[in-house]
């Protein structure tokens, strides 16, 4: 057998093959929401948005009273699955220290 005659070793084969390029889609994002309650101190939501969503203390006080006027407040904008984990963090750290802050995630529009 000669090296023309074994398989996978011929030249041209005529085929013309473009390599497509996948087209890639951002993954959706989402918005951890603190919601506002009557019995969580607001120094303990500025100390969950400093330590959890790294705020500084003018930020996190701003979010705190747009939770505390509007009823809730966006804390960040992540992908599902780290919303959804900063958001059991934050119920859990609440729960722990007996507060009954409440974060949940939202999709985001855009």
């Amino acid at each position: 057998m000669s090296g023309e005659d074994k398989p996978g070793r011929s030249g041209d084969t005529g085929i013309a093959v473009q390599e497509a390029k996948p087209t890639l889609k951002k993954p959706p994002l989402y918005k951890v929401v603190l919601m506002n309650d009557d019995y969580t101190p607001m120094e303990f939501v500025v100390e969950v948005l400093e330590d959890f969503f790294y705020m500084s203390r003018q930020q996190a006080t701003q979010v705190m009273l747009t939770v505390h006027t509007k009823g809730k407040g966006v804390c960040g904008v992540f992908t599902r699955d780290i919303a959804e984990t900063k958001a059991n963090q934050v119920n859990q750290y609440a729960r722990e220290s007996g507060h009954p802050l409440l974060a949940e995630i939202e999709e985001s529009e855009g």
